[in-house]
């Protein structure tokens, strides 16, 4: 039996030896690399982070103790060390163990995490629990140094230093450095700090000038002193000079410093932040020399590092190749992400627009009113975001965006159903919010072709907040092409009738298409013949051309990819019914409920989106109607 297949949590990693845990780490990579190869999923994070994952669960029992991931994505490894390796033949598969942190899953899983930057306000939130309660445990939070670029993580370390609440939050450095110490007596130094002795000293001397106030008042007095010198003759981080007790740099794959430091930072009770470097990839060639491709993954050939998906263009690549020649075209065009040119397709467009793009790090707040800022004095800023990180910029959309009436156009990937990310990822509330905005227009494509002729709208005829929403992957099954701008889109919005029937009306719009039309099919065989119709504009509705085309019996049934109170039933049933009442509009959607895991298949059938569901459902309301 190897040492992984021993290791069920806390008190097994306690129960090793120095040469066993170095030999369990290299388990774990072959482990990690034989499952992710088949499932997909984020490598090269996981592969950076099997030492500081280890001496994590080795120094902190997270059955009780609380580890707080940021992100998430980067947790297999904790998933492996507290019981779950039987169940990574089905990681982010429907009905497998999810790829983020879930509670739902284990006891060691202290918080849901998918979303960047929240895990020290996370993390003191339960720290103010533990004293408020009276409680007993340890608390740790791990942020990325990507994490680490959102503005929500210094204020929570604010919030923290000023509470001196004793937890520790780990820096995981797997790229670049916050603030790096330079100079000879600066390395110098960092190497003293991060001796054992050294720590142990310091704490020794704190404890022991705490036992009265006049000691206490000595041990205050000398510290302000050294660190009056410490900041006239070195540069410090930025976490000293928030007042956090700050270890580091620490090479992040070195298992037995690793671990007596997290000791040590534990025990100094007070805040503490460890400033590790890791290394993306970490024994795994292929992972090492390509990060970025290994980061989220598909399934790949172990040997090869080459991946087993089927290849094609995908809507992502579709919007920075659409980019490329607008900006040829107009030198105002600019492109705005959030850490994420290579998953939005801007890869290109910032090796040839270089002054042009702007990567402002994981801060989508940020990025939208710069946009906002670029638009009001005269350029056209596209923002590039999935839909689930544009919830983050809300209030930015409606103040720096909408009210000014500016021309600013969102690229919202990964709408829809996203897959295996599951519930933190899935991009079903942008309908929701962003016809919340007075002004704001928004575009929805049913293929890689719409979506070319869509944008290019947007960003040359639009002269105001517009949004084009496309899911992630490429064409399904409608690679058609319904665009044509030769009306007022703002005013009075598109509609593409795909079908036509007598006995009922299904309304739709994006990549939905594909499974309303199989059940349109499925219906005929039935019976009961539809009319099928495409919104291509859901802000404004084109309420009208809805009323011309729908069917003789007035009937109509919604089809939307969007959550419950997410998408725009209400409304066009208010539309509708206003100008002609008597209509009887039903709807099917994912309901007000968070999405699990899953290909993109199984959660069809399980929410009651595949074609077999519509066709029941519309054949249900319509034998009810009669």
């Amino acid at each position: 039996m190897s040492i992984l297949e021993r290791i069920h949590g806390h008190e097994d990693l306690l129960s090793l030896n120095e040469e066993q845990r170095e030999q369990l780490c290299a388990e774990i990579r072959e482990f990690l690399i034989d499952r992710v190869s088949k499932t997909g999923g984020h490598l090269a994070s996981n592969l950076g982070m099997v030492e500081l994952s280890v001496a994590l669960e080795t120094v902190y029992d997270t059955s009780k103790d609380r580890l707080v991931f940021d992100v998430g994505h980067q947790s297999y490894v904790h998933k492996m060390l507290t019981g779950r390796q039987a169940d990574f033949d089905r990681l982010r598969q429907f009905g497998g163990i999810a790829g983020f942190p879930k509670p739902s899953e284990s006891e060691t899983d202290s918080f849901v995490a998918g979303h960047a930057s929240s895990s020290v306000s996370i993390a003191l939130g339960m720290a103010r629990a533990r004293t408020l309660l009276g409680q007993d445990y340890d608390i740790v939070a791990v942020i990325g140094d990507g994490a680490a670029t959102g503005g929500m993580a210094y204020e929570g370390l604010n919030d923290l230093a000023e509470s001196r609440e004793p937890m520790v939050i780990v820096l995981n450095d797997n790229e670049m450095s916050i603030d790096r110490n330079v100079g000879g007596m600066a390395r110098h130094l960092s190497r003293i700090r991060t001796k054992d002795t050294y720590l142990g000293m310091k704490q020794r001397y704190r404890n022991f000038m705490s036992k009265t106030k006049f000691t206490a008042f000595i041990y205050r007095t000398t510290r302000a002193v050294k660190d009056w010198f410490k900041r006239m003759l070195l540069p410090i981080t930025l976490f000293e000079n928030m007042g956090l007790t700050y270890i580091g740099p620490v090479d992040g794959n070195d298992l037995p410093n690793l671990t007596h430091l997290l000791r040590l930072a534990r025990e100094m009770k007070r805040p503490v932040v460890v400033h590790v470097l890791t290394k993306k990839g970490k024994g795994y060639s292929f992972a090492e020399e390509n990060p970025s491709k290994f980061h989220g993954i598909g399934k790949f050939d172990p040997k090869t590092g080459e991946t087993r998906s089927k290849g094609g263009e995908s809507f992502s690549d579709s919007f920075g190749k659409t980019m490329m020649e607008l900006a040829e075209k107009d030198n105002r065009i600019c492109a705005i992400t959030a850490a994420m040119p290579g998953g939005t397709g801007l890869l290109e467009f910032k090796k040839s627009y270089p002054k042009r793009t702007f990567d402002v790090g994981i801060a989508e707040e940020h990025a939208v009113s710069m946009a906002g800022g670029l638009a009001k004095q005269g350029m056209v800023p596209v923002v590039a975001l999935y839909s689930t990180f544009l919830q983050r910029s809300y209030d930015m959309i409606l103040q720096d965006i909408a009210m000014l009436n500016l021309h600013v156009v969102l690229a919202v990937d990964r709408a829809g159903l996203v897959g295996e990310d599951g519930e933190t990822h899935h991009g079903i509330y942008d309908i929701g919010f962003l016809r919340h905005a007075p002004g704001m227009t928004i575009l929805c494509p049913a293929s890689i072709a719409e979506q070319k002729d869509m944008l290019k709208w947007a960003v040359e005829k639009c002269d105001g907040p517009v949004a084009v929403r496309y899911p992630r992957g490429g064409d399904r099954e409608f690679t058609g092409n319904h665009w044509a701008d030769d009306g007022d889109i703002k005013d009075s919005g598109l509609l593409a009738c795909h079908r036509t029937g007598d006995d009922v009306t299904l309304i739709t719009y994006g990549t939905m298409l594909d499974n309303t039309m199989k059940a349109a099919e499925l219906l005929s065989q039935l019976g009961i013949e539809a009319t099928v119709l495409r919104l291509l504009t859901v802000n404004p509705l084109p309420v009208s051309s809805i009323l011309k085309m729908m069917s003789k019996t007035h009937h109509v049934v919604m089809v939307e990819e969007a959550a419950g109170g997410c998408g725009i039933r209400e409304a066009l049933a208010w539309e509708l019914e206003h100008l002609r009442p008597g209509i009887r509009i039903d709807g099917i959607d994912l309901g007000h409920r968070f999405i699990t895991h899953g290909d993109l298949k199984s959660l069809y059938r399980y929410y009651g989106l595949d074609d077999q569901f519509i066709a029941d459902y519309v054949q249900e309301v319509c034998s009810h109607e009669n």
